[in-house]
């Protein structure tokens, strides 16, 4: 593994080492303060090239293109809210998706399923144990969003997203997100309509660079990716992983995401 990551700067590999319990200890922290940790450049850049290298031809020739309108719950409609209510406002999302199923050796993959960072991720988020999803199209999928595509307003549906970026565009493509937009007790659509309505100071945005594996608490903080500009495509993928290891995804998740069941 050490020719895919760089385990000199981030030892997940030694648990209990003083400089690993510095790591996790430092991402818990930001998860707490930021609700996110980054680890800048995790993926070689040699690594990171060939993984690039070994996705395209999939990405280019059988990926499925992911066009949809939404708000930025993913709901229908939500009870307390009239339909014309701000918080409700449409939003475009467009993306191309490579499912596990189509790169089962390709790096991102075995990534994945390098069992000191499934350990180090639960470390981090303060989980006795987490586990690969057996879902052969879920587990790991990777993203490509081109000219003018973009990953629009949303909240996660899960406790948290791990990814792994691959590729940059020219311009466009950053990640912006309002920490803590919502709580359990305190859904604040006027704040949300603000955020929609280009009016929250509190928005922040990031550009990682290619290998940067992130860590984040989607929840409850809106988050998206700025609008793709140039013909080079912004290529990230997404780690699934769960505390319980028997997760798959519903038939109307696979065919609502990825456009077929297998």
């Amino acid at each position: 593994m050490r020719d895919y990551l760089d385990l000199d700067t981030y030892p997940i590999d030694e648990p209990g080492s003083e400089l690993y319990m510095a790591l996790v200890k430092r991402c818990q922290d930001d998860l707490v303060n930021k609700g996110m940790f980054n680890l800048d450049g995790l993926l070689l850049p040699n690594a990171c090239q060939k993984a690039v290298d070994e996705i395209n031809p999939v990405m280019q020739n059988a990926s499925f293109t992911h066009r949809r309108e939404h708000n930025i719950y993913f709901l229908k409609d939500i009870p307390e809210l009239d339909p014309d209510h701000p918080a409700l406002r449409k939003v475009e999302t467009i993306n191309h998706t490579v499912c596990a199923d189509q790169i089962l050796d390709s790096i991102v993959v075995k990534v994945y399923e390098y069992e000191p960072l499934i350990r180090f991720i639960a470390n981090t988020m303060k989980k006795p144990r987490l586990f690969t999803m057996p879902d052969p199209l879920a587990r790991v999928n990777v993203m490509a969003y081109r000219d003018g595509e973009a990953l629009n307003w949303h909240f996660d549906r899960s406790e948290f997203t791990t990814t792994l970026l691959l590729q940059n565009p020219k311009a466009g493509g950053l990640f912006e997100y309002r920490s803590d937009l919502r709580s359990e007790s305190n859904p604040n659509y006027e704040g949300v309509a603000r955020l929609l309505n280009n009016g929250d100071s509190q928005r922040q945005s990031i550009q990682a660079c290619a290998g940067t594996l992130t860590v984040f608490r989607g929840k409850n903080t809106a988050h998206r990716v700025t609008p793709i500009e140039g013909n080079k495509e912004r290529i990230v993928t997404v780690y699934s992983y769960y505390e319980q290891p028997d997760r798959y995804f519903s038939e109307d998740e696979l065919f609502g995401f990825f456009g077929r069941s297998h």
